[in-house]
């Protein structure tokens, strides 16, 4: 049991950094401007989720540590949801309804989008997710997103797991 908290302690950490690395690059303007993802928060949601979505798929495959890691962020990217509904003032008995229907939406854009990761190069099944989620309005450049996600999933791909580990993500790729 003592192993198993010891183990945790760098998990909790890590996975919580790279969840903040996310949100952090999940707010970056280009994303808004030059791309056109409705400054909302719908629109954020959906890069919040690309980004944790992207380091999850980076993660997957890397060991128990990793495994572990990957559940901290889930769980950070979670509580990070009901925090924000929290602070928007939303009533205690809704924040439950609302957190499960955008986790549900998150596992089921985690797996449109592993889907669409298997499929590379070929983009079209990428292009599809991104228009049909981030851009459900028509508006916004699908394209452009659909090229940074291929982009910052090679670069990660390059990224060395052992800074992951610690919560180091370097977000090569900038909108």
């Amino acid at each position: 049991m003592l192993n198993r908290l010891f183990k945790s302690r760098p998990a909790k950490a890590a996975g919580e950094a790279l969840y903040a690395g996310a949100a952090r690059q999940a707010r970056s303007p280009g994303f808004y401007v030059a791309m056109g993802v409705p400054d909302t928060r719908e629109g954020r949601f959906e890069l919040y989720s690309l980004h944790v979505i992207l380091l999850l798929d980076r993660l997957k495959g890397q060991g128990p540590q990793a495994d572990e890691t990957a559940q901290i962020l889930i769980e950070t990217y979670i509580r990070g949801l009901d925090d924000a509904f929290r602070e928007l003032g939303v009533g205690d008995t809704a924040v439950a309804k609302r957190v499960k229907k955008l986790a549900e939406a998150f596992y089921g854009r985690a797996k449109a989008l592993q889907d669409a990761f298997a499929a590379l190069p070929a983009t079209e099944a990428l292009r599809d997710v991104v228009a049909r989620t981030v851009f459900e309005d028509g508006a916004g450049d699908p394209d452009a997103l659909t090229a940074y996600l291929v982009s910052a999933r090679d670069a990660l791909s390059r990224h060395a797991v052992e800074p992951l580990l610690k919560g180091d993500v370097a977000w090569e790729i900038q909108p």
